[in-house]
């Protein structure tokens, strides 16, 4: 008979499962490498500011440094350690490092990052409640707790996606069920519209293209002088639309836009969407934390009135990437768009029972909750207020620099930890302050587009940035203008 050689003489571990012993060495080998991990983790956080936020390389450089084919002999973990801090780390742009200021501050916690090391380590998986009673059931506590927070009353259903886009086109998808459930089955017959503010993210108008309503749908409704949603101008469109046989379906509005930050007058816009019977979904993706403040409170007015609502952790909230809280005052709309269950996924007809399969596209469910439980109870609605508070006074603290400063100018009002601001001068002086700035590697700040111009954006967001990172930010803008302004 042929000799099959034992796992030890192949790999650098004992192959699992052909003894007890060789299972015992596999685990140890595991052991050695998550400590040697988190200790690694811990440095990595503890020393963050020693990193350059942005990586200095150019594209492909990386897929050149890596081998073209996987290796066909088991490679130790220590080896492979050592490539990712020697290949990958370099290469890494530092969303978790205090200079991140760009587009929007996050921040992977501790207790989070510790309860994504446990959901890993179960890998398991929520199809319906039978496949992970602690999935579908944890995931709906904590929701609660957040929707708390958020000022919902108890009958908006809570489940989590990955992301907001993804949250957003399940959103329009109940609009579209909402108003013409024909549509599931026949498809999209007649022009459905869809209304949101030309500041809105990009997200609401590729998730119009991705459920079928079209481009052609999408009505950017014209905003005031701090960039919010003119109720009056939504409703002249409506009535343009109905005037031409259209069908209105669906408004998004925004609290905490992508760009400014601004705040569309949700409870006017809910006015709107009552009086022609469409769905109002509410994106407040990042600035949803902030209504556990009481001094934030009045930005919220008429969220009550939302259809949904979809805020994202990840973002503002503590939470690594990825999780996103989608929200439903009616789930049963949520379900009857997408259930559909083959006799080898029945489960449970018990009404306590929630089969988070049914409410949305993806079949498979991750363990998210898990991390968004272990921050929560970590932190404290105490914790999470202070550290919101701290980030929203530096923002306040460097529009008063911007204000200043004779050679800048503040472009919009800033409600929350975002301040947009330019340095007066053409759209390509502002583009090379920002080069110079990020170039030097310590802070990384963004851009975007207001009123048609181009305009510099910092984004305070992370557990550990100061008054020191936004400082530097200030001295490097400061510097860069007296280079290069004539």
């Amino acid at each position: 008979m042929p000799t099959t050689k034992h796992s030890s003489e192949l790999l650098p571990f004992a192959l699992p499962g052909q003894t007890e012993a060789d299972w015992n060495a596999y685990i140890e080998d595991f052991r050695r490498g998550a400590h040697e991990a988190v200790d690694w983790a811990a440095d990595f956080l503890a020393n963050m500011r020693d990193l350059p936020v942005l990586p200095t390389m150019k594209p492909g450089d990386l897929i050149d440094r890596l081998p073209e084919h996987a290796p066909d002999r088991a490679e130790k973990l220590q080896e492979i350690m050592r490539d990712f801090e020697r290949e990958v780390l370099p290469a890494v742009t530092h969303w978790n490092h205090p200079g991140f200021m760009a587009y929007f501050g996050t921040t992977g916690s501790t207790p989070a990052i510790i309860a994504e090391f446990l959901a890993a380590t179960m890998n398991t998986n929520g199809l319906h409640w039978k496949t992970s009673p602690a999935v579908a059931e944890l995931e709906q506590v904590t929701l609660g707790w957040l929707r708390e927070w958020l000022g919902l009353p108890p009958e908006f259903f809570g489940i989590i996606y990955d992301t907001a886009s993804v949250s957003t086109m399940h959103a329009i998808v109940c609009a579209r069920e909402y108003v013409a459930p024909e549509m599931r089955v026949e498809g999209i017959t007649a022009g459905l519209t869809l209304y949101t503010s030309d500041q809105a993210h990009s997200s609401v108008e590729k998730g119009a293209i991705a459920v079928g309503l079209g481009q052609k749908y999408v009505r950017k409704v014209p905003t005031d002088s701090e960039f919010r949603m003119r109720p009056d101008a939504l409703e002249e469109m409506i009535k343009a639309d109905i005037a031409a046989g259209l069908k209105p379906a669906c408004v998004v509005a925004t609290i905490g836009t992508t760009s400014s930050t601004s705040v569309d007058p949700v409870a006017a816009i809910a006015d709107v969407a009552e009086r022609y019977n469409m769905w109002l979904h509410v994106d407040c993706a990042y600035a949803g934390p902030t209504a556990v403040l009481p001094e934030c409170k009045h930005y919220f007015a008429g969220i009550k009135r939302a259809h949904s609502v979809v805020t994202n952790p990840h973002k503002w909230l503590l939470t690594p990437m990825d999780l996103s809280a989608f929200y439903t005052r009616e789930p049963k709309v949520l379900r009857q768009a997408f259930s559909l269950v083959p006799e080898y996924l029945r489960a449970s007809d018990d009404p306590r029972a929630v089969h988070l399969m049914d409410y949305g596209v993806p079949l498979g469910h991750r363990f998210r909750s898990l991390k968004l439980w272990f921050l929560l109870r970590y932190f404290g609605k105490e914790g999470v207020s202070a550290i919101l508070r701290h980030h929203i006074a530096l923002a306040q603290e460097f529009a008063k620099w911007v204000d200043a400063d004779p050679r800048f100018e503040r472009v919009a009002p800033v409600p929350f930890s975002t301040v947009c601001f330019r340095v007066k001068g053409s759209d390509e002086l502002n583009h090379a302050v920002l080069a110079e700035v990020n170039h030097d590697g310590r802070v990384f700040l963004s851009h975007t587009s207001l009123s048609g111009k181009i305009v510099l954006r910092i984004a305070i967001g992370n557990i550990r940035t100061s008054e020191q990172d936004t400082a530097l930010a200030w001295k490097l803008l400061q510097e860069a203008a007296d280079k290069l302004v004539k």
